[in-house]
């Protein structure tokens, strides 16, 4: 199995850190952004929208989207500690991969985008999404320890990248204690791997 990333995609780092809490082995293959390489033929062939992570199994079966391949992940090693089968438990992870794609994606994603590659993202609109989002996971853990049921579950995995990352996009987690103890808890897997830090945003006064 090879998985195409780059450490500093947070998508990335989700998809990496799923392979590692499963405990499956995976030769990581470095995308060079900078260097135009997924947007080359050989990388579009595996992805036309030529974005990182894919994920390429061992029989062959090319997964792209991040969220798209800890479905598959879970899925296909039958792990329904991590992706639920009953139908309440599966649309509650959904609705937390729509957030990790729309709210989260569009909040501290972007926030991060803005400082480490310098997108053109309007800085205080995606920091104020930021914040709403944080708002509503505080409320949300009030009395949880996970996003949903009483374990972690894709949702958590999918979230932690951008979450764990915010500072570096200046989005300050202070006032957020259950987020903070969230993102310590799935720290705290067997497996964990971090994402890397970059000097940037709160990080670089830290």
């Amino acid at each position: 199995m090879k998985l195409y990333y780059h450490p500093l995609s947070g998508h990335a780092h989700r998809a990496r850190l799923f392979v590692s809490l499963l405990g499956l082995d995976a030769e990581l293959v470095e995308v060079d952004l900078l260097a135009g390489e997924h947007k080359q033929p050989a990388f579009l062939s595996l992805n036309p929208l030529g974005q990182v992570p894919v994920l390429v199994d061992d029989d062959g079966t090319v997964v792209s989207d991040s969220n798209a391949i800890l479905v598959y992940l879970a899925s296909k090693h039958g792990r329904t500690d991590w992706l639920p089968e009953d139908p309440a438990g599966l649309a509650a992870v959904q609705r937390w991969l729509s957030v990790a794609a729309g709210e989260l994606a569009y909040g501290p994603a972007a926030a991060r985008l803005v400082t480490v590659f310098g997108s053109r993202h309007n800085p205080q609109e995606v920091i104020t999404r930021a914040h709403a989002l944080l708002a509503n996971l505080e409320r949300h853990l009030e009395h949880r320890e996970w996003l949903e049921g009483t374990a972690p579950t894709i949702a958590d995995v999918a979230l932690y990248s951008y979450l764990s990352s915010a500072p570096e996009g200046n989005v300050d987690l202070d006032s957020y204690p259950r987020v903070r103890a969230l993102l310590a808890r799935i720290e705290g897997l067997p497996g964990f791997v971090p994402f890397v830090q970059t000097a940037a945003g709160l990080r670089a006064a830290a």
